[in-house]
């Protein structure tokens, strides 16, 4: 959130991944939609609202998803339904949620992400968790998801979510790494219509992670193997990257050009 960047800063260290402003907004999810918006890009409808009001239900139709406004790997994430009503009470007592999480419509369809390195968009990834959604289980547990990469999508439905990965990642000021994620809801799609606009609303962001996970077997790692970075070219560049100050500099040249 900024505070690790901030020490860096003061020391005169040079750092990979964004500076503070840009790390401050995008794990401020709430703010950081808005500004997303700002830019064309399609995110949820909600906001933030206190922990106590959102227990009580009502605030909006179900389903809707409540989480925290400003932490990550999807720990204190809960869908809401009619049937999954009792989960109210479950967030009431649930101090990783903060005072105030987000309460955001729930949306439907096929998990999307897609990395940027330099301010370049890699590729698309779909991920399929094995059960349910992907949760911190999904995510972290062995067999938890599958990751198809490239997505099996169609291409005017990548080219448009790298596109809002590029824009997001320029719209905060990121630097380095980031890594955007979407749902993309499939139903009734049209896999070449002729305008642009008619796949704008089959498309949400959902929030943008500023410190991707970085194992070797890691979404961001993964997409750059597949278009010819492996896992060690990947932390040369990053370690190659670091600057001090770190919001004065910008991304350059794409990383992965020519690697194919």
């Amino acid at each position: 959130d900024g505070g690790a960047q901030s020490v860096l800063e003061t020391l005169e260290i040079p750092y990979t991944h964004s500076g503070i402003a840009a790390s401050r907004m995008a794990m401020n999810k709430d703010f950081a939609k808005q500004i997303l918006a700002l830019h064309g890009i399609t995110v949820p409808i909600g906001g933030t609202a206190p922990r106590a009001a959102i227990a009580r239900g009502g605030l909006i139709p179900t389903p809707y998803v409540v989480k925290p406004n400003g932490s990550g790997s999807s720990a204190s994430v809960y869908i809401i339904d009619l049937e999954t009503a009792d989960n109210l009470k479950a967030i009431e007592r649930d101090d990783g949620l903060g005072d105030e999480p987000i309460i955001e419509q729930f949306i439907p369809g096929r998990e999307l992400t897609v990395s940027v390195i330099g301010g370049h968009g890699v590729c698309v990834t779909e991920i399929q968790p094995t059960e349910g959604w992907y949760d911190f289980e999904a995510k972290y547990a062995d067999g938890g998801s599958k990751h198809v990469v490239p997505a099996d999508i169609p291409d005017c439905v990548a080219a448009l979510a790298i596109e809002w990965a590029e824009l997001a990642h320029r719209a905060l000021g990121c630097r380095g790494v980031t890594r955007a994620d979407f749902r993309y809801d499939d139903t009734d799609m049209v896999d070449e219509p002729l305008k642009k606009d008619s796949i704008v609303n089959k498309i949400v962001m959902l929030e943008i992670n500023t410190q991707p996970g970085m194992t070797p077997t890691s979404l961001v790692p993964e997409q750059c193997a597949e278009k010819g970075m492996n896992f060690g070219a990947l932390c040369r560049w990053m370690v190659e990257d670091a600057t001090w100050p770190r919001e004065a500099s910008k991304d350059g040249q794409n990383p992965l050009q020519d690697r194919e």
